[in-house]
């Protein structure tokens, strides 16, 4: 990895040295293999593994990067060690500013990549292990004219109270604005108004007096975008606060020298243009309160979910201590109505809980004794005495919210095209500002008419708008997932799981229960003998028995000398007589009425267990893992989008052929063993999702387009899935696919808006249609214009609240 720093070596001018930390190295042909895989790559001079450091150094030019570099010994089987570091920065307004974050980030030692969040206010900058600090990527950023610090550090961002600066300033700015807009724009919409103030007041005073409460309005609430414009134009990377700043800034000192200094202005063109600056820092300042507004709303959901961590918990002697101070092993009393503190293990007492801040299900689930409880849901009517077990980041709700924040902060695919219009937009609106105004000059219309061109276009001009289109959608689509209990491990799974065409499912435990259950019984009083022998059995279909005869009040009696007989079953003495349980070639005599029975269970899928005294058979137990409820409208409510669904089990052909003929599957592989779920996933073609929860179904979430974990599952499966289903029902999928579909689809409407506003306006504003007896929109109605785009890409990504699950 990168080491603190990439210093020129002493080779060339052009060489730089990179100190990769390699895992995975383990003896002297390790060494030779990573040495020959770094000298391989073009650009490289030299390269020196240490195996006992696990250390890789190596000098290097053009081409050569230390991300290719990384990609390499990856490839090879050394991957780089890598960290990840969070920044939030302050001050970020549009597009540009992500960019110019981004591109400061990247620049620093040992930075493989760095993406900056217009709507979380964060960068998430990935590095080699060894490369730069935490602290010196803040302070590179906060030069370049953002203030940045590492996110455990930074001070919390208060939505509510940015909206309420940006009114208070807006409320000044506004109330130092209306008394040059009376007197401006009064005159032009009330003819006799302008000639009797002209006649009570001299117009050099009504100048002067414009001057004045203008001057206030920009060195007060419009003196944001002075500060943070013109540092960045004259460090050759303007943005948003650029453009409003030498448009503005153009508006007061011509109306300024118009008025001090008359002579040298034209007498045709002595006009003042106070009033359009004032109004467009007016404007300006209400676009970005209701855009500050409304990307407070865009982050409820996450908001919430922080929310339902209780601050203090209840120990058992009645005295309350604060949540973070709680270790594993202690336990706490909840009471009724109050929120769980922690996750735990319920010790004493019995109750119901509202668990849908997790799963989006409305009923209360009923906990007593040895159930888990999560923190952050709500207990009912009783009172519970609860063990902790985990605490701080390592509770559901605290993993949850870390999810959807690392989903939010990612960039899709898409956005790549932003980026790109991004880097040139802002320089090139402000060159097109220059050619309109100088086009206005050449065709004799003076100074005045050139002055409103220019700064009509550099005002009108909206990166923001372009800047919030995709993050915000990704902000309020992954919180509305989370709602509905979908989990966005990764965000580049919304724009993939919008493409899929197929989904793959595993059967046991994603389709089915998981747990085995009887379902049909042949013969009087097999029940109680069949629990009897399996009471001593560890084959997973004793417990179905064992639970039925629970379920139904069998007396068990007590077996003897029990006895396995491997590959057919088990057999004891029970009440004197042998009792045999097991498979049909485990009796030499089953009566034809039995077998017919058997005939068809086995046909459903479902396991037969043939009771009697080792000869004769005289009942049957039919078992099998039932299929989930929801399972039938989950697959439903898929192919209604669209979609074609398939079954990968390791389960044997008949078992999965009962599964699918009743789910009206369209694909059917049986008997895959773990390692080849992936290949039969490849085989799928490429947008391709899977649905598992088990660790053999790890290489076919990984293998697949877009791997859906279900929450209930391994942590191996959790880990490897892009996606998870926190209830573990199949309907999840469904909502995870609605979800992503309407988060693209309204990702795809805010870059038409943001792009196709910005087309088609600037030209208006330059003034090119005028000469075809077209209007030409003046500064402060493009002002107007430019606050509203942001707040229509808001408001538009806002609709993704009201996406419904396929349970409504």
């Amino acid at each position: 990895m990168t080491d603190t720093a990439l210093a020129p070596a002493p080779d060339t001018a052009d060489t730089v040295t990179a100190r990769f930390r390699l895992e995975g190295m383990t003896c002297a042909s390790c060494v030779l293999r990573a040495e020959r895989v770094l000298t391989a790559q073009p650009g490289v001079e030299r390269a020196v593994v240490n195996l006992s450091t696990e250390t890789a150094d190596v000098a290097f030019h053009a081409p050569a990067t230390p991300a290719a570099m990384a990609a390499a010994l990856a490839k090879a089987g050394y991957p780089a060690r890598e960290v990840t570091v969070v920044l939030g920065v302050e001050g970020m307004t549009c597009a540009a500013c992500t960019g110019r974050v981004e591109r400061v980030l990247k620049a620093q030692p040992g930075v493989k990549d760095a993406v900056a969040n217009l709507a979380l206010r964060r960068a998430t900058v990935t590095l080699f292990e060894g490369g730069a600090s935490p602290d010196a990527l803040a302070a590179v950023v906060t030069k370049a004219g953002y203030a940045a610090s590492p996110l455990e550090e930074a001070k919390p961002h208060d939505p509510a109270e940015e909206v309420r600066r940006l009114a208070r300033e807006t409320a000044v700015a506004g109330v130092l604005t209306l008394p040059v807009f009376v007197v401006e724009m009064g005159g032009h919409l009330v003819p006799s108004f302008h000639h009797w103030l002209m006649g009570v007041v001299p117009t050099l005073w009504l100048w002067v007096a414009q001057f004045v409460l203008v001057t206030l309005v920009l060195a007060g609430p419009g003196r944001r975008f002075f500060a943070k414009g013109i540092p960045a134009l004259l460090r050759g990377s303007p943005d948003m606060n650029s453009l409003v700043a030498v448009g503005t800034g153009a508006a007061w000192a011509y109306s300024t020298v118009v008025t001090f200094a008359p002579a040298l202005v034209p007498a045709p063109s002595r006009a003042v243009y106070f009033e359009a600056a004032a109004v467009i820092v007016v404007l300006i300042l209400l676009g970005r309160t209701l855009e500050a507004r409304a990307r407070g709303r865009a982050g409820a959901a996450i908001a919430r979910l922080v929310g339902m961590q209780p601050k203090v918990a209840r120990l058992e002697d009645g005295s309350e201590v604060p949540v973070a101070s709680l270790m594993p092993g202690m336990r706490v009393v909840v009471r009724p109505g109050e929120r769980v503190a922690v996750d735990g293990v319920v010790v004493s007492g019995r109750s119901a809980v509202d668990e849908s801040m997790l799963t989006g299900e409305p009923v209360p689930v009923a906990k007593g004794a040895g159930d888990g409880v999560t923190g952050g849901t709500v207990n009912g009517t009783g009172a519970l005495v609860v063990e902790v077990r985990q605490v701080g980041a390592a509770t559901v709700l605290a993993r949850i919210v870390a999810m959807v924040e690392e989903a939010q902060g990612t960039k899709l695919p898409v956005q790549a095209l932003v980026d790109r219009v991004t880097l040139w937009f802002v320089p090139v609106v402000m060159g097109i500002a220059v050619l309109a105004a100088v086009g206005w000059l050449l065709a004799g219309q003076g100074v005045p008419a050139a002055l409103v061109a220019g700064v009509s276009v550099l005002i009108i001009a909206c990166p923001c708008a372009m800047g919030l289109a995709t993050p915000v959608s990704i902000l309020v689509g992954t919180g509305r997932a989370a709602e509905l209990g979908v989990l966005f491990r990764k965000g580049e799974a919304l724009q993939r799981l919008a493409e899929v065409r197929v989904v793959g499912f595993d059967k046991t435990g994603t389709l089915t229960v998981g747990k085995p259950v009887v379902t049909d019984t042949v013969g009087a009083e097999v029940m109680a003998e069949a629990a009897a022998v399996e009471a001593g059995s560890e084959h997973p279909l004793a417990g179905a028995v064992l639970a039925e005869a629970a379920a139904r009040g069998v007396a068990v009696p007590v077996a003897e000398g029990f006895e396995a007989v491997p590959g057919y079953g088990a057999r004891a003495v029970v009440g004197g007589q042998v009792v045999a349980v097991g498979s049909q070639r485990m009796f030499a005599s089953v009566p034809a009425e039995m077998a017919a029975a058997a005939e068809r269970l086995a046909g459903e899928g479902k396991g037969l267990l043939f009771v009697g005294d080792g000869v004769a058979a005289r009942g049957l137990i039919a078992v099998a893992d039932p299929v989930k409820p929801s399972a039938g409208a989950a697959l439903s409510a898929l192919r209604d989008l669209g979609l074609r669904v398939a079954m990968v089990t390791g389960d044997n052909a008949v078992t999965a052929g009962a599964i699918a003929r009743r789910l009206g599957m369209d694909d059917v592989q049986a008997g895959v063993l773990p390692e080849g779920k992936g290949d039969a996933v490849r085989a799928m073609g490429d947008a391709v999702a899977f649905v598992g929860d088990g660790i053999n179904d790890a290489p076919a979430l990984a293998a697949a387009e877009v791997g859906l974990a279900m929450g209930t599952g391994t942590d191996v499966a959790i880990e490897a899935g892009d996606v998870v289903l926190m209830t573990g029902d199949p309907l999840g999928v469904a909502d995870a696919v609605r979800i992503s579909r309407a988060t693209m689809r309204n990702i795809r409407q805010n870059l038409v808006w943001a792009f196709g506003y910005n087309a088609a306006l600037i030209p208006v504003a330059a003034g090119l249609l005028v000469p075809f007896g077209g209007p030409q929109l003046s500064p402060m109605l493009a002002a107007g214009a430019m606050g509203l785009s942001s707040v229509f890409v808001l408001s538009n990504a806002l609709r993704l609240k009201a996406v419904k699950g396929v349970r409504g």
